[in-house]
């Protein structure tokens, strides 16, 4: 079927819908070679339609054991060609197939390089595929001008678990309580592996649940959304200060600045990729990261105890932050790394050093 992706901006890209359906949300590029099933399985993908910049994507078709979270939460596919045909041994759907089942939209045979690069000149935007059956193009761009910006929106209710649950470690020496703004497995994966016994709270947890006297540290996981349209979690997270040592990943980072006293904003078109260069400022290192967020801490407005300990080479967004004297560290990129390379999985190792050295 054909169809147009309509941006809010009335630019059109002409290409098909062939799973028969169209759907909207805000229009971001990944860089990315692999990894569309994670990508499009990560909780801070909700709200998103995700342009894949390779050509070429379900090559390798679906696997169970790829999936961050129960389903997809992106809210559309973007991409040049999909493969109906896996050449995998072991995949158990195509990824055509398994969008149909989810009800996730599909557009291909889009021009991917030219959408790419209008996103990098004129910043992310709302948009909507519109097929052909679906009015006239007048009435797509009516549409697709009412659709809202991604700031100002929370989405971690829509994300986050409904219950608290646990993930057990017989081995571990410490036991954290982890805030789940739209967690990704692979989070929860090397937490664990990092010898962590885990207990996942609900976005909306109140702090005095996440300092009960068995938690050793706190952990602030991802999620999608604008971290300023948050001012509960930042109030709770604000209480968790100076209790527990802490650490965050993206949207948690966020949240941290926010508690501190500093601010984020929305950036152009954002980072979204695994090859994002970042310098490691303690160190000296740079390492090459996954990352996915379209929203940024700005360093000005951080208090004097908050150091910035990461920046990232093509821009200079801050990457990383620590407190001075109090055991917290936060980190914008994914040091999980899947899809990703695994230059900055230390970062659990780290958080695993900071709570013996907290609680020796």
């Amino acid at each position: 079927m054909r169809a147009h992706l309509i941006l809010k901006d009335g630019a059109m890209f002409r290409g098909r819908a062939p799973l028969g359906f169209g759907g909207a949300g805000e229009a971001v590029f990944t860089t990315a070679m692999t990894g569309y099933q994670e990508i499009l399985t990560d909780p801070s993908f909700a709200g998103q339609l995700v342009t894949m910049t390779f050509p070429e994507q379900g090559i390798y078709g679906i696997h169970s054991d790829l999936s961050e979270s129960s389903k997809p939460w992106a809210t559309g596919m973007l991409c040049r060609r999909v493969s109906g045909t896996p050449d995998h041994t072991l995949s158990e759907s195509d990824l055509g197939g398994w969008l149909k089942r989810h009800r996730i939209p599909l557009m291909t045979d889009l021009d991917t390089r030219a959408l790419t690069h209008y996103i990098r000149d004129t910043g992310s935007q709302s948009a909507i595929i519109w097929t052909e059956s679906d009015g006239s193009l007048e009435e797509g761009k009516t549409k697709a001008a009412g659709l809202p910006d991604m700031t100002g929106q929370a989405l971690c209710s829509a994300v986050s678990c409904k219950d608290r649950y646990e993930i057990a470690n017989d081995d571990a020496k410490f036991r954290v309580s982890v805030l789940d703004g739209g967690i990704k497995k692979s989070i929860l994966r090397l937490l664990h592996a990092a010898g962590l016994h885990l207990e996942v709270f609900p976005w909306d947890a109140p702090a005095s649940e996440l300092l009960a006297p068995r938690f050793h540290g706190v952990f602030l996981s991802n999620g999608p959304g604008d971290p300023a349209a948050l001012p509960g979690m930042q109030r709770e997270v604000a209480k968790l200060i100076g209790e527990r040592p802490i650490f965050g990943i993206c949207l948690g980072h966020q949240l941290l600045a926010h508690a501190f006293g500093g601010s984020t904003y929305k950036m152009k078109f954002g980072h979204r990729g695994a090859n994002q260069p970042v310098l490691d400022l303690q160190t000296g290192r740079v390492e090459i990261t996954a990352q996915n967020h379209g929203f940024a801490v700005d360093d000005s407005s951080l208090p004097p105890p908050i150091e910035v300990t990461h920046r990232h080479l093509s821009d200079n967004t801050v990457e990383g932050l620590r407190h001075k004297t109090l055991p917290i560290f936060s980190l914008q990129h994914h040091p999980e790394a899947s899809p990703g390379p695994h230059d900055a999985r230390d970062a659990f190792g780290r958080f695993g050093r900071m709570l013996e050295a907290y609680h020796a």
